[in-house]
Order: C-alpha cells, then structure tokens, then sequence
C-alpha cells in the first residue's frame, strides 16, 4: 500500500520574505530524520529547484520537483512533501494549496509593507474552513530578525497580534547566502557558527513533526 505523504505548505503572497530559504532548511531537515523528502518549486524563478540541482552528492538527498505548471503527484513512497509557493497567490490557489496541505508555515520579514502584507495573507487564510477549525495549523516565523533593533521590536509587535503560533525567529546571518549558493542549508553545516544559527530552527522543526 502507497503512503500518503504529509505536505508542509510554505507561503506568503509577499515576495523576498525567505519561503525559499525555509522550503529548503524544512526539506533537509525531514531527509536528515530519514523521511524521503520531495521539494516542489511553484514559483516561476525556481529558486529552489535550482538550489535541489546544485546540492552536492555527499548531503542528505532532496528530489526537486518543477510544479511551476502545474500541481503533480510526488513520486511513490514519499514520506514528506514540501511546498515552496510562489508570492502573490490568487485566492483561488490559495485554496488549493491549503486543501493539500497538513501545516502551513507563514514566513515574515521585519518592516511596515512585509508586515502589511502578511496580514492580509493571514486573513485570507482564515476564510478558509480547514484553517478557521484548526484542522490545518499555521506557523509565523520572523525571519531575518536582527536582535536589539527598532525594525525587530517592530516585527514583534506585528506578531504579538496575528492570531496564529510564533514558532522561531530566525537571525539576520550571511550563512544563509553561503550556503545555499553551494545547494546546502545551515542544518547541512559544521562548526560553532552555523551551530548557534541552526539553533533558531529547533522550535520550528519540533512544531512541524507535532504538526504532521
């Protein structure tokens, strides 16, 4: 008997706010827990499928997907199937793409029209049924939040009142850039540095496996 994989939507209709980099860091960390993971790129740019093309040999495998076109069946026996969405989503993709999702991961930036516009995708996700029951849970994540800053006591603010869980917020660091230019994840990296960075992610990645 097939088995049916658990989808972790990643969205925002806010262009820039990071789905990419949090599409991939979720996609390594399920192949890593041994889960036989999927990438499906829906955006255009196809930022994470080139990602998927440079990963090296040696790291934990991702099978990129291009569902730029269209919505497809991941390849039999997947276990996790990861959902990287495309910015300024129709209402009507947003439906679609929640009905086939088991958890939604909402990533925002710090500033007024990143904020704004993750609100008005917050409430077009919540006329959806699945999402106002709580049968399909919703996670916010700050990204790129430098510490001690006016523009991250400003995002906290905005998150204080979003109606939905604030798992993590992930530092402003360089090694992100690093090392997604070399098809890796900070969860792929060694070392003190990328330690305390992968740190941030622990909230989220335990939300996730409680989630699905």
């Amino acid at each position: 008997m097939s088995r049916t994989p658990r989808v972790i939507l990643v969205a925002n209709v806010k262009g820039g706010c990071g789905k990419t980099t949090v599409a991939t860091h979720l996609a390594v960390a399920a192949a890593a827990a041994g889960h036989r993971t999927v990438l499906a790129d829906l955006d255009r740019q196809r930022s994470s499928l080139h990602w998927a093309g440079r990963r090296p040999a040696g790291a934990v495998p991702v099978l990129g997907l291009d569902w730029t076109r269209d919505l497809d069946d991941p390849p039999p026996g997947t276990d996790r199937l990861v959902l990287d969405a495309p910015a300024a989503l129709k209402a009507r993709q947003v439906e679609d793409l929640v009905r086939l999702a088991d958890a939604v991961v909402v990533p925002v930036l710090p500033g007024a029209f990143d904020e704004g516009a993750t609100r008005r995708f917050l409430d077009r996700l919540e006329e959806l049924k699945a999402i106002k029951k709580g049968r399909i849970p919703v996670a916010i994540v700050g990204n790129r939040v430098k510490a001690r800053t006016r523009a991250a006591a400003g995002l906290d603010r905005f998150l204080a009142g979003v109606g939905h869980a604030v798992v993590t917020r992930l530092r402003d660091s360089q090694l992100y850039s690093d090392a997604a230019g070399q098809g890796l994840t900070v969860l792929d990296l060694a070392g003190a540095r990328p330690r305390a960075v992968r740190g941030d992610w622990a909230p989220l990645l335990a939300w996730i496996e409680a989630a699905v």
